[in-house]
């Protein structure tokens, strides 16, 4: 990662914005799928002969840290003159940021289709969301595993402390539905804002146990043990991307989206840990 990227990329704290997504998109797309309509699309500008240039805001789910952050340092090496800013957090609350802010932000890339459509149904983008990744969550625990989890059944023992996300970001609305085929009834000691706060917990032993995606498993191998369950393949949550209507930087936006979907950023989500499309 370059100095510049290490002081850019911060948690999400504001934004709204927009702008139009190249309808040439689908055709790099690795069959992106649509969480929901949007109004009026038809094509969009392409970018100019000289390319993009200025910054590019990118609000993006918290379980996109590692990814984003490397394609980001890969997009700006082929466009010199463009400088990519990340802010990462829950995607309700992100979202909410986007549709009720102020902030100047180019482009949202979200964890469920939910959230994603609840920016599309504020009409804040004109072109349709495209989803890039998928993701599943995984049960996680301090290396070692010192109070001996097994299962989903643990998450409902009152002598364990247990983390899990907010119902209201997808990490936690995952969790609540695997929770609810599997009607173990949990008892966690801590509702955290994002996946990668509720890692953190089990990274520090803070906790017995914690429901994350699998990709942010591996990003702390060594540090976490990760114990996979059928279930979870019943509550895969979709990625979603989308440059915003009023975006700063159209240009920019729409080719960092771009971007996201060619075949490049696939392997990179793959090689994460991330579900294929296909």
């Amino acid at each position: 990662m370059s100095e510049t990227r290490r002081f850019r990329t911060v948690r999400a704290l504001a934004a709204t914005a927009g702008v139009v997504l190249l309808a040439a998109l689908a055709g790099c797309a690795p069959s992106a799928t649509n969480p929901g309509p949007s109004a009026g699309a038809e094509t969009s500008p392409s970018p100019t002969e000289t390319g993009p240039t200025g910054t590019v805001t990118v609000y993006a789910a918290a379980s996109l840290t590692e990814t984003f952050t490397q394609l980001a340092d890969e997009f700006e090496a082929e466009h010199p003159g463009v400088s990519v800013t990340l802010n990462f957090g829950g995607s309700s609350t992100l979202a909410q940021q986007i549709i009720t802010g102020g902030a100047p932000v180019d482009v949202f890339a979200s964890a469920s289709d939910t959230t994603m459509k609840s920016v599309v149904d504020a009409g804040l983008v004109e072109w349709t969301p495209a989803t890039f990744t998928r993701n599943a969550l995984v049960i996680v625990t301090p290396a070692g595993n010192p109070a001996g989890v097994t299962g989903l059944e643990d998450f409902a023992d009152p002598k364990l402390k247990i983390a899990l996300c907010d119902a209201e970001v997808p990490c936690g609305a995952a969790a609540a539905k695997v929770f609810e085929q599997t009607e173990v009834v949990p008892k966690p000691d801590t509702l955290e804002s994002d996946v990668k706060a509720v890692l953190t917990k089990v990274r520090l032993g803070e906790v017995d146990a914690g429901l994350v995606y699998a990709t942010d498993a591996k990003s702390a191998a060594g540090e976490v043990e990760a114990i996979e369950f059928p279930e979870a393949l019943d509550a895969v949550n979709n990625y979603g991307i989308v440059p915003l209507k009023a975006a700063p930087n159209p240009e920019a936006a729409a080719a960092f989206t771009e971007f996201i979907l060619t075949a490049r950023g696939v392997e990179v989500f793959e090689e994460a840990g991330f579900l294929s499309l296909t």
